[in-house]
């Protein structure tokens, strides 16, 4: 079969054709062979409770025949003013809802409810975005400009807007001469000294407990806490991306809570339906959706908008997907399985192949280098991510390299006996790949 797609962050070139996936079940994908896979990505970092699960599969049916879609524009309805009230309750000192399609879309908003906020009380010298080295925000410009990960980014550099950037904590790659708390500190100092240096600041920018496609890079214990305190202290505001650690995804509901760091927007994305429909949401404090408050002749109101803004058919389902953490005890369940995780790092870390694992929650990163003791990168010659994925399909899964990094992020409601599936399929891979690297 001919095919005129264009696939994702994929050397076409290596492809000269792609497994058709015809359905899913659980936390299994089906080609048109009928062969499984499972799905160890969660479809991008976003399934929760793998495929094809009833509740969602009913909410969406009973809300497609009701209503599929009606702007936001001077309308509202139902299941958009549900969800909304419902994200409020969960995500403690946020006050209004903005929702739009996809993560990059959520953070565009933040990036640009911040400028609109300090244009709209009169700070307009306030133009200025800070945000860690490494970060990852999406693909639009604006958010390849917040979230600058050079290997990916680095051909579109003529059209993106500056930012000023400020070392990542990477335990695993410290610069010689450093402890890992003394690398810590720098960190910080460097965004103290950046804050100190510069009266512009609009905002600074981070990913809510760890930085996952930049690296995976595990935020230690309270360093965003510290970040949140510093952009109090210099009157910065401080915007989250829980797009894809929020609900779940690094052990806690809303990631910002349980580092202690209470933000002036936040994002969400990715798990918020479930990962059936494309639905994201910003999120901001009082203090930010008052300033937007003003005579029409002002023009204080935010001058932004989507087609999909509020979908009622996305809603519903974010809204079901909610209801079933709680009857499902999730968050409890999560917990247990990222112990599971946890009780085989050692065995990953002793593979010849593996320099470094990161792991929290249900997020493991496990990077591949080709010497241990200098930590060198593997080729790009060797097409690392290509060897991955076909060997992992040997063994029954689908999994995706970030570079030389491979991603362990099952659906969130994986069962003990999968996840081990998945852990021992992973480990047969670095293995097996071992002789050709």
């Amino acid at each position: 079969m001919s095919s005129f797609v264009w696939h994702p962050y994929t050397q076409m070139k290596d492809w000269p054709k792609f497994d058709v996936i015809s359905k899913g079940k659980g936390m299994w994908l089906y080609d048109s062979h009928g062969n499984a896979l499972m799905d160890g990505v969660a479809s991008m970092w976003c399934n929760v409770w793998g495929h094809s699960n009833k509740e969602l599969t009913d909410s969406m049916i009973k809300q497609t025949r009701k209503l599929q879609h009606s702007s936001l524009f001077n309308l509202t309805n139902d299941k958009a003013e549900e969800l909304a009230e419902k994200l409020i309750k969960l995500a403690p000192e946020m006050y209004r809802v903005f929702y739009s399609d996809d993560g990059s879309t959520a953070m565009e908003i933040s990036a640009k409810m911040a400028l609109q906020y300090w244009h709209n009380i009169g700070e307009r010298k306030k133009t200025k975005f800070v945000s860690l080295e490494n970060g990852y925000h999406g693909d639009t410009t604006g958010t390849m400009s917040l979230g600058y990960v050079p290997s990916f980014f680095s051909k579109f550099k003529p059209m993106l807007f500056p930012v000023l950037r400020t070392p990542s904590p990477n335990r695993y790659r410290i610069p010689k001469g450093y402890s890992f708390d003394d690398y810590q500190e720098f960190c910080l100092e460097k965004i103290e000294q950046t804050f100190s240096k510069n009266n512009n600041i609009a905002a600074f920018v981070m990913e809510s407990g760890a930085q996952i496609a930049g690296g995976v890079v595990v935020y230690p214990e309270g360093f965003q806490k510290k970040i949140s305190k510093m952009c109090k202290k210099h009157n910065i505001l401080f915007i989250l991306d829980e797009i894809a650690t929020g609900f779940g995804r690094l052990g806690s509901m809303i990631e910002y809570q349980n580092q202690e760091s209470i933000p002036d927007i936040v994002s969400f994305g990715k798990m918020l339906s479930g990962g059936y429909l494309s639905l994201a949401a910003t999120l901001a404090s009082k203090k930010i959706y008052d300033s937007f408050l003003g005579e029409y002749k002002d023009m204080k109101h935010f001058f932004h908008g989507h087609t999909f803004t509020g979908n009622p058919l996305a809603c519903a389902t974010a809204l079901t997907n909610l209801s079933l953490y709680k009857k499902y005890n999730l968050i409890s369940k999560i917990k247990k399985r990222a112990i599971q995780i946890q009780s085989r790092i050692e065995e990953i870390s002793n593979l010849d192949l593996v320099g470094d694992v990161r792991h929290k929650g249900m997020l493991m990163g496990i990077e591949l280098v080709s010497n241990k003791k200098t930590k060198t990168q593997v080729s790009p010659q060797k097409r690392l991510p290509q060897k991955i994925f076909t060997e992992a399909k040997k063994h029954g899964i689908y999994q995706r390299t970030l570079g030389n990094i491979v991603m362990v992020i099952p659906p969130l409601a994986i069962s003990e006996r999968e996840l081990d599936f998945l852990l021992d399929g992973t480990i047969k891979t670095i293995k097996n790949i071992a002789f050709h690297v």
